[in-house]
């Protein structure tokens, strides 16, 4: 009889799902900044922030549910809601927003300064580079938040709940 998959091998509703654009909402908010109201860009950021709540919250679950013969169910749980919370909200919300915005802000200022389209061509100019950049920030923000996180707060975590370099 054939084994069950292991556990390892279940999908991720926030990693492997269509769950997980909702992580680029903020993004794509920041990239429509100049053509929608405040409110849209807010609303964006906090399905975002739901996101990432939920991702966290998730993990937070999942390490609950992991049989291990050491104690400490509430330390690996907090761990793994703090890690969660912590690396998405910098590497899906804070530092992406920051960069489409900042990438947008700063494209609207050139195209003024430079040129005499009028400005409905401008934004949407702006909004077609901020949308352009998304899917190429994400990697290098991912690994920058990842050498972040291995540098400081994953050294504070206890021990036990550090992968064996062995």
């Amino acid at each position: 009889m054939p084994e069950p998959p292991p556990r390892a091998a279940e999908r991720d509703l926030y990693r492997d799902t269509w769950v997980r654009y909702l992580g680029y909402a903020n993004e794509v908010g920041e990239a429509f900044r100049s053509l929608v109201p405040a409110a849209v860009v807010w609303l964006s950021y906090g399905v975002a922030s739901s996101y990432v709540l939920a991702d966290a919250v998730d993990k937070g679950k999942k390490a609950g549910e992991v049989p291990s013969p050491e104690a400490g169910r509430s330390t690996r749980m907090t761990v793994a809601v703090v890690d969660t919370f912590v690396w998405q909200a910098l590497a899906s919300v804070a530092i992406p927003g920051f960069t489409v915005n900042r990438v947008c802000a700063a494209s609207l200022y050139v195209l003024s300064a430079t040129t005499r389209w009028p400005l409905a061509i401008r934004k949407w100019t702006t909004t077609a580079l901020g949308l352009l950049i998304i899917p190429a920030i994400v990697h290098p923000i991912d690994r920058s938040v990842d050498f972040l996180l291995d540098s400081s707060l994953r050294k504070l975590y206890p021990s036990l709940e550090k992968p064996s370099s062995s």
